[in-house]
């Protein structure tokens, strides 16, 4: 049975991605109308079926277009911001999308009348940083914060799930080459965190759960290195590699040849990133700003890994119940 609507009306901006589509779907099963703000309304049909008949509505809007994320938020009882980017493409620039959309986002949400929003930031942001990644993700938080202060800000560490940029992509090229590489050794620790947690946590923020003004962040169970998750991803989907440790120098002239192609598997940036551990601070814990803090008990990867990762084995997933 349907959890019934309970008459208010939430804008989601970036509803259509990795982390938005879970986002849409923990609101609409809290009885939420979901507006996804999105650039390209005609590629976020797969929403719709997330909640019931006319519960969820794409519309466009596009950060470096102000008028669109005033249209966008008109009539919300709440906004969510899940837009990020991995790397810059054309237009969207760590600038455009993180430093100067969160802004635009808490402006319209202010004229709206809304005392804050809940902004998805990352582990790691900080305006000192060498990436400029984790700058503009500083620098978002920032001008939400200035403009809203009774907003609360999200950083989670590594996000998995069956869409994720991360285990996906390491897996795929594991069916192709016979070496993966271990930037700066693979020693950089992550706490990963999945999907769905992330999701419940924005939920309750908008259900008014969550401090205002507050910063919280969200890792998962384990912490692991770079290695360990390669590692546990190869388990998963039963292939042997060599796993090449690259050092920091190296796979920096890598990245910078490497963003010059279209979908780079690798960039400068994400190097600089890799050289910092991406995981919750000794502060969130005392704080009890983190998912346990909330009461949400975080899943770990050996429970989620393997309902998407078995894909990548050798015969797909007419390999899943062979044994190991």
């Amino acid at each position: 049975m349907s959890t019934p609507l309970n008459g208010k009306l939430v804008t989601v901006f970036g509803g259509s991605g990795f982390l938005g589509r879970h986002i849409v779907q923990a609101l609409a099963k809290r009885g939420y109308r979901v507006r996804a703000a999105v650039r390209r309304p005609d590629l976020a049909t797969h929403l719709q079926p997330l909640g019931a008949p006319g519960q969820i509505m794409p519309v466009q809007a596009n950060l470096r277009y102000r008028w669109s994320v005033d249209r966008a938020v008109i009539g919300a009882d709440a906004v969510v911001n899940a837009v990020g980017i991995l790397a810059p493409a054309g237009k969207q620039s760590f600038d455009a999308v993180q430093a100067f959309g969160p802004r635009a986002i808490a402006e319209a949400a202010r004229s709206a009348g809304l005392p804050g929003i809940t902004h998805i930031s990352a582990i790691g942001a900080n305006v000192e940083s060498s990436s400029a990644y984790a700058r503009s993700k500083a620098a978002g938080e920032k001008g939400v914060l200035e403009t809203l202060p009774d907003s609360v800000i999200l950083r989670p560490s590594i996000v998995f799930g069956p869409e994720d940029d991360f285990f996906n992509k390491f897996a795929d090229m594991a069916r192709f080459s016979p070496t993966l590489p271990l930037i700066g050794g693979g020693e950089t620790k992550f706490q990963p965190v999945y999907v769905c947690d992330v999701a419940e946590a924005v939920a309750r923020a908008v259900d008014g759960e969550l401090d205002a003004g507050a910063i919280y962040e969200l890792g998962g169970p384990e912490v692991k290195s770079f290695k360990e998750c390669l590692e546990d991803m190869l388990a998963v989907t039963r292939r042997s590699r060599i796993l090449l440790p690259i050092p920091f120098p190296v796979a920096s002239a890598m990245g910078k040849i490497m963003q010059l192609l279209p979908g780079a598997p690798l960039t400068a940036d994400q190097v600089e990133l890799l050289k910092t551990d991406n995981v919750v601070s000794d502060a969130a814990k005392s704080n009890r700003r983190t998912l346990d803090g909330l009461g949400i008990d975080p899943t770990t990867l050996a429970a989620v890994l393997p309902t998407y990762l078995e894909r990548f084995r050798e015969h797909g997933q007419y390999d899943a119940h062979r044994p190991a």
